[in-house]
């Protein structure tokens, strides 16, 4: 097996397929790129789709401004049921049914949401306390408290409403989680919802259209993937270098 002849240095946009973990995303593309020093720039929940900034090389030194910028979303909400994870993958906990609601009603009951607000994560989280994910307190039956953290829902659009299917495009702030806006707006309207598909669209001037699937990467040579790299000073501002 041949070695790169360089090591790979740079940004590189995937779109990241369901039912995958970010970490399922990076362990694919180190067999695949034969290095170790890869990282990525704001998990994605399995079930979602969509933008993952992936950072090779010396690129991972800026992860954390670019894990700063604001992300868009599209996805869908599912009124009259709640999961004990708030998104599709999860136990549904209670089935309620969904009251007569216009698209007016549902746009006014979204725009509550808007600007800077503290939002409770969820037990299903990567969020560790005392070393251990919350999830995997989750799993054992334990609710754990928790500190609200704060963040700012830019837009929030409704673009289709065919009850109980809500589909819509959200712009906010990091460690926003949308499976909770979801959890709550359903509480808001009174019978309850869970996110039942995401898929992110863009993280600040990213855009999934500019990502590669992982079959195409892993069909690629590692001259071609290098070619599809943004080079570090062009992906974030010279200040974060």
């Amino acid at each position: 097996m041949m070695t790169p002849l360089k090591e790979l240095d740079g940004v590189l946009l995937v779109d990241k397929p369901r039912d995958h973990t970010s970490h399922d995303v990076v362990a694919r593309l180190r067999g695949k790129l034969r290095m170790k020093k890869i990282g990525h720039a704001g998990t994605l929940d399995p079930m979602a789709t969509g933008l993952l900034i992936v950072l090779l090389g010396r690129a991972t030194r800026v992860s954390q401004f670019l894990i700063s910028l604001d992300k868009e979303y599209e996805g869908t909400v599912l009124l009259g049921q709640t999961t004990d994870s708030q998104d599709a993958d999860g136990e549904v906990m209670e089935t309620r049914p969904v009251p007569p609601l216009s698209e007016a009603d549902v746009r006014s009951a979204v725009q509550a949401f808007l600007g800077d607000q503290y939002q409770m994560p969820p037990m299903y989280s990567a969020i560790k306390i005392g070393g251990v994910p919350l999830y995997k307190k989750a799993r054992k039956g334990e609710d754990v408290v928790r500190e609200p953290r704060f963040i700012r829902v830019i837009s929030w659009d409704v673009l289709k409403f065919e009850s109980p299917r809500i589909d819509f495009r959200l712009r906010c702030t990091k460690g926003t989680y949308v499976r909770t806006l979801a959890n709550d707006l359903g509480a808001k309207i009174g019978c309850g919802a869970h996110l039942s598909a995401l898929r992110r669209t863009a993280t600040d001037r990213f855009s999934v259209s500019d990502a590669l699937t992982l079959e195409q990467i892993e069909a690629m040579t590692l001259p071609e993937i290098d070619q599809r790299l943004i080079p570090v000073h062009l992906a974030v501002p010279s200040i974060a270098l």
